[in-house]
């Protein structure tokens, strides 16, 4: 039996012994008087009794180890021309300061804080100043628009709100002030305080005595201390598109967080202490809180924070010249980026004069790595490239090819083998377990291991329903695929109306919302479709009321504006048809899926409910139009 299937195997028969071991490599402050507690399913909890800090695992453990004077955190800037380097030594001492700053502020311990800041260190230092608080941070991708961010601000009710002037996209500058106090003003939850770093590209007005800039509560601040927070309290939420357009916030806790993320890192990634880790992402993400910020500084590594993009800062050479310039050992980024790269450098040509001899690995995921993309930068990099599935929910990888544990042929399509403590089934129509190769529903059997949401932020219930109930026993992905014969697993694709643009997870609900409140507008439907760059790209699909006299072209800009607006241009919904009828089933369902099959060029089963075949052969030819 090999390295792998002797760790997977130990994981699933005795998860009690397999986690126990692996959180030896954690700093706890009181041990854990349980590994798992089982008690009260489906609701598991891991390292019950046992008190840690995240922070100080991350920070203050590698300082008092030796490892003050390693860098900790590069921060490589091409759209400000900044590059600078913390050390553990330097990053300690400035989080335990603004830890101080936002206890002044009247954070304490259990308390909420909202992070809407671009890619910038004062985004890792506010997430690790929550930790060394025990407060509870929730980041919100600085793309999000203004009523995006009221429903989270209502939803967390956080003490405080860190921001910051503007962010940076390519040459743009982005005002993130405004786009703050309006959704301070739409939400309920009033907000007590705001902490603004102002940035040198754009200076913002503060509304006193709310707001505080962040260098005058920096400097009136004395540093925090670690508090102890127990293995079950909550680190973090972050909130992840819901079918209804409702976001849910996924919960993160603080002990099962720590140890898997440490585990991940060497086994999973391939990396140790002092090696380099670059998780090309950002922070409003769930690989930018996992793999940029905590499993890194837990591990001891040097991580990369990049504010800029793949191509056009200044062109795309820009990912190699950072991974040589920092001597980057793993790379971890979404196949969208290598597409933008291959779109613009065919031949990779720009690889040239960057020395990538540090480089082991290209790490991709975030939404399904098509062959075409996998075999181009197997073949410009001349290094394996290794894709992985997992998710929000999740935390760490569900599947992958586990570089620091057993390195295994790498089969272009599939993410691989399940990693030690998921129980990955692939179930049928009726509940039992698929043959290999058969299509179903990808389910986890419970208990989840460490590291993974133990629950909905204060909603149990919906936790339950959206995933735990359809498959009683097990936590249902929301992905269909199959196994094959080798034990790889093939992920084909949600099973759902989420939708993946260049990694990133949106509800077409929330779209369809949107849309649907234009005073033209009877009914919509939103649905993903193939795109070469970015993976899916969202469709709309409208039907106008009677004695509209607007022309349709007006309002499919007015809508596309409006998603643009209340979304945010991460939505990327550029094409809205205008059409006669949508598909329905008679009980009034939108056939969602039959559309996506038909503009994916698929035949496609038209289900013996539906109301008026005839429609779906008035959108044939309108589904299959091409951007």
């Amino acid at each position: 039996m090999g390295a792998y299937a002797a760790a997977y195997e130990r994981s699933i028969a005795d998860p009690t012994r397999f986690w126990g071991l692996a959180a030896r490599d954690v700093r706890w402050l009181v041990p854990p008087d349980r590994v798992l507690d089982d008690g009260a399913p489906p609701f598991y909890r891991w390292f019950t009794g046992g008190e840690l800090n995240t922070c100080d695992n991350a920070l203050d453990r590698h300082v008092e180890e030796g490892r003050g004077d390693q860098p900790a955190l590069i921060y490589d800037s091409p759209v400000t021309g900044t590059v600078e380097t913390y050390t553990y030594g330097e990053l300690t001492r400035i989080v335990a300061r603004f830890a101080g700053a936002l206890r002044a502020q009247g954070v304490d311990r259990g308390d909420r804080v909202v992070i809407y800041l671009p890619m910038v260190p004062e985004a890792v230092v506010a997430m690790l100043a929550c930790a060394r608080l025990g407060a509870v941070h929730s980041v919100v991708f600085g793309g999000f628009a203004a009523p995006e961010l009221a429903v989270r601000i209502d939803d967390a009710r956080p003490k405080a709100v860190v921001s910051a002037s503007c962010g940076i996209e390519g040459g743009r500058v982005v005002p993130y002030k405004p786009l703050l106090d309006r959704a301070l003003d739409l939400a309920r939850h009033k907000v007590e305080r705001c902490v603004i770093r102002q940035r040198p590209q754009l200076h913002a007005d503060l509304v006193r005595p709310r707001d505080v800039e962040w260098d005058e509560a920096v400097a009136a601040a004395e540093p925090a201390e670690c508090v102890p927070a127990a293995a079950t309290d909550p680190l973090y939420i972050l909130y992840t598109s819901g079918t209804t357009g409702r976001p849910k916030g996924v919960v993160r806790d603080n002990g099962g967080h720590a140890v898997a993320l440490r585990w991940s890192m060497e086994n999973v990634f391939g990396v140790g202490p002092g090696d380099v880790f670059w998780a090309a992402s950002d922070v409003g993400w769930v690989v930018g809180h996992s793999y940029i910020v905590y499993a890194p500084l837990l591990t001891g590594c040097t991580t990369v924070l990049y504010e800029g993009k793949p191509v056009g800062t200044p062109d795309a050479g820009a990912f190699w010249r950072v991974a040589a310039q920092h001597r980057v050992k793993a790379l971890f980024t979404a196949p969208t980026a290598i597409r933008a790269i291959k779109k613009e450098d065919p031949d990779g040509a720009l690889l040239a004069g960057h020395d990538l001899s540090a480089l082991d690995t290209l790490f991709l995921a975030g939404e399904r790595l098509d062959a075409a993309t996998y075999r181009w930068a197997a073949r410009v990099l001349d290094r394996p490239v290794i894709d992985h599935w997992w998710q929000t929910e999740t935390g760490w990888p569900i599947v992958a090819n586990l570089r620091g544990l057993e390195p295994m042929p790498v089969k272009p399509g599939s993410p691989s083998v399940p990693v030690p403590g998921y129980d990955v089934r692939v179930l049928g129509p009726d509940g039992a377990p698929a043959e290999p190769g058969q299509e179903g529903d990808i389910a986890l059997r419970l208990p989840l291991p460490p590291g993974t949401l133990p629950t909905l932020w204060q909603d149990d219930e919906r936790f339950v329903e959206s995933y735990l109930t359809a498959r009683p026993g097990h936590y249902l992905t929301g992905d269909g695929g199959h196994v094959d014969e080798d034990g790889y697993v093939w992920v084909m694709g949600r099973t759902d109306d989420v939708i993946n643009v260049a990694g990133h997870r949106l509800s077409t609900g929330t779209m369809e919302e949107v849309i649907g409140a234009h005073p033209a507008v009877a009914e919509c439907a939103v649905i993903g479709v193939p795109d070469a760059l970015k993976g899916q790209v969202p469709r709309g699909l409208v039907v106008l009321k009677n004695g509209v006299l607007a022309e349709p072209g007006e309002v499919c800009a007015e809508l596309v504006a409006m998603v643009r607006d209340q979304v945010g241009p991460v939505a990327a919904l550029k094409q809205i048809n205008i059409v006669a009828a949508l598909p329905k089933t008679r009980s009034g369902k939108i056939l969602r899926g039959v559309m996506r099959g038909m503009a994916d060029g698929r035949e496609v089963s038209v289900p013996s409910t539906i109301e008026d075949p005839a429609v779906l052969d008035d959108l044939r030819p309108v589904l299959r139009e091409t951007l």
